[in-house]
């Protein structure tokens, strides 16, 4: 998990942006927005669940830190941060972290939220829940290190894609994942579906239409539908989700509630989406080969997730997120 720091008054950790490629930028029927929770816990709530199931925590200090889509994230104790879920929706995602997460960290090259404490549904609280150890550091989206000073921490995400990719950890991981359960390597759909987040960015005047985005999607749209083997992919890796050290290097990945089988093409995004020039070139040098259609997948979803991750942006405020996922857009057009 991993906290972005009190300045920024916020925490991103496992689950806290959790499926904002997911959801439709439209109100609910009783006109909340689609990312309003189901159900809210407190503090007070918190501490009671971990006095009683773990007797180690008994007492311990509990912090509220943030509320994401699907989750709100508590400090535990200074130490460990845990996720709550919100919406129903996010209970499968939670629990394949929970099964996949100790499989996987040993295995990457960078920090992932591994679950210490893992609580069951109870009278209190309906959904499972879980707690790790924090991972320090700041998003990539919050940073926003110009793109040339981006080559060190874009080689480490080749690498750590290059490890997470391997076909033998999908072997050994995959009796806990689907096979692209919400169909992100479908270029067909996802473009069509970036093609609605553009023009709704056009119509706030957050975006002006380019010919060349717009090319790119239909050229996509059009490319042939069969995948390649299926690997062990985060699901949802883009500029928020990639935590940065003081330094500049990467501290960890973080929000694996999307974890699956799927197209390599499918985390590859963040290639497009988040590095261009040297940086790109040294991530897909530390990655390797990439197939053309995954990365006809990952120019797509680049567009995709940039387009809705500023129009979140812009709906709650994120003026730091917008300009960040704003230039994802264009990235994702670079050779």
């Amino acid at each position: 998990m991993g906290w972005r720091g009190r300045g920024g008054g916020a925490l991103t950790c496992a689950g806290s942006g959790a499926r904002v490629a997911l959801a439709i930028m439209t109100p609910r029927p009783d006109g909340t927005p689609e990312w309003a929770p189901e159900r809210e816990i407190t503090p007070e709530t918190v501490a009671r669940l971990l006095d009683e199931a773990f007797p180690d925590l008994r007492g311990a200090p509990v912090e509220r830190l943030a509320a994401g889509w699907d989750n709100t994230v508590f400090l535990v104790d200074g130490a460990w941060a845990f996720r709550f879920p919100r919406r129903e929706i996010a209970v499968p995602g939670v629990e394949r972290e929970i099964a996949a997460l100790p499989v996987l960290a040993p295995r990457l090259p960078l920090p992932v939220p591994v679950p210490h404490y893992v609580g069951r549904p109870s009278a209190v609280f309906p959904w499972p829940f879980w707690g790790g150890r924090m991972i320090a550091g700041r998003e990539l989206a919050e940073v926003r290190p110009p793109d040339a000073r981006r080559v060190r921490v874009a080689a480490e995400t080749g690498a750590f894609l290059r490890a997470l990719h391997d076909p033998a950890l999908a072997e050994e991981a995959g009796p806990h994942l689907p096979n692209d359960p919400l169909g992100r390597a479908d270029v067909a759909k996802r473009a069509s579906m970036a093609l609605e987040r553009l023009r709704n960015l056009a119509a706030q005047g957050l975006w002006r239409t380019d010919a060349a985005v717009t090319g790119l999607l239909a050229e996509a749209g059009r490319g042939d539908a069969a995948g390649g083997v299926p690997v062990v992919c985060h699901g949802d890796l883009h500029v928020r989700h990639l935590l940065l050290r003081p330094d500049g290097r990467a501290a960890g990945v973080i929000d694996w509630g999307d974890v699956c089988l799927a197209d390599p093409g499918v985390d590859l995004s963040l290639a497009y989406a988040g590095f261009t020039g040297d940086a790109r070139a040294v991530f897909l040098a530390e990655y390797g080969p990439v197939p053309a259609r995954s990365e006809r997948v990952a120019r797509t979803l680049a567009v995709f997730l940039s387009a809705t991750l500023a129009e979140y942006a812009a709906a709650t405020g994120r003026d730091g997120l917008l300009t960040e996922a704003l230039a994802g857009i264009g990235r994702a057009l670079d050779p």
